[in-house]
Formats: structure tokens, sequence, C-alpha cells
């Protein structure tokens, strides 16, 4: 085998190494992996099934499938069933608190990419104070915006109330 060839069979089972990995880690299984691989059971790990979450959640199974197929949440597939772990629990926090305070789902997915890469990140931090103050300007420009919009509705309804004053002395 020329010393070409090797590099390039080299290459494609590393390549094939690398993929299945990414499969592991990217489909829920890391920890399946990891256990099995010092022989322990998942069996003590609290799972979750879909109804579960979504009455825990006051959510629909379809919210949480939206979720999943966003890359949000991956859960274990058992057949046809779902099955998620406490880490997807959290997750679905995380996204339900995340909407709450205006965050897109992508804004929320790129949070989430920044923690798997590393968990105590502060490029995660430092995106998360960006969001922050991005949010925090945008809320800041609608509350004036609304102000305003209240200050014309004063103005309006005290010159039709005076006008109605006017037209009822006027009839009187």
């Amino acid at each position: 085998m020329t010393l070409r060839k090797r590099k390039v069979h080299y290459a494609n089972n590393l390549f094939i190494l690398t993929d299945l990995w990414q499969n592991a880690v990217s489909k829920s299984n890391f920890c399946g992996v990891l256990a099995n691989s010092f022989g322990k059971s998942m069996t003590n790990l609290k799972t979750f099934s879909i109804g579960e979450l979504s009455k825990d959640f006051d959510i629909t199974p379809r919210s949480i499938r939206f979720y999943e197929e966003q890359g949000l949440l991956e859960p274990v597939r058992e057949g046809q069933a779902r099955i998620y772990h406490t880490k997807d629990k959290v997750r679905l926090k995380l996204i339900l608190r995340g909407k709450r305070l205006g965050f897109s789902l992508a804004e929320i997915k790129k949070l989430f990419e920044l923690y798997d890469t590393n968990p105590n990140s502060a490029a995660q931090l430092q995106t998360m104070l960006q969001l922050t103050e991005q949010k925090r300007a945008v809320l800041e420009q609608q509350l004036n915006d609304i102000q305003m919009l209240m200050n014309e509705l004063d103005d309006v309804e005290a010159r039709c109330k005076e006008e109605l004053n006017d037209i009822t002395r006027g009839v009187a």
C-alpha cells in the first residue's frame, strides 16, 4: 500500500470513527455509551415520557416534538417511544424560560451549543450578557413607544371630553 493510499485509508477510518462518536453524542446516547463502558445500568436515572413532560410544563406534546425537531431536545428513542432524561427536562424548562424572556429558539439553541462545547464557558456567559442587553434595549424602546402612545391617547381623550362638554353645554 502506498503512502498516499495509507493516508486516505487512515483519513476514512478516522472520519468513520469521528462520525460514530458524533452520532453517539448527538443522539443523547453519550450517557448510555459512558455508563455501559463502566458496566453501570441506566435504570437508576430518572426518565420521563412526553406525556409527563407536557403535563409538568403545561404544554402540548406537539410543542415538545417541535423543540426536538429544532434540535433543542434529544430524547432517546425506544421504538416509537421517546424517553426523556433529566437533562431534557432541564433544557425544556430553560427553553420555556427563554421564550418568556423574549429569546428566539435560535438564540436558545446557540446558548445550548455553547454550553455543550464547554459547560464552564465564559463565551456562553458573554453571549448571554449580550443577548440580555439587546433584549433590554428592545424592551426599553417598546416601553418608550408605549408611553408615547399613552400620551397621545390621553390628548385625544382630553380633546374628546372637551368637545363633548362644549356640545352638551351648547345643547342645554
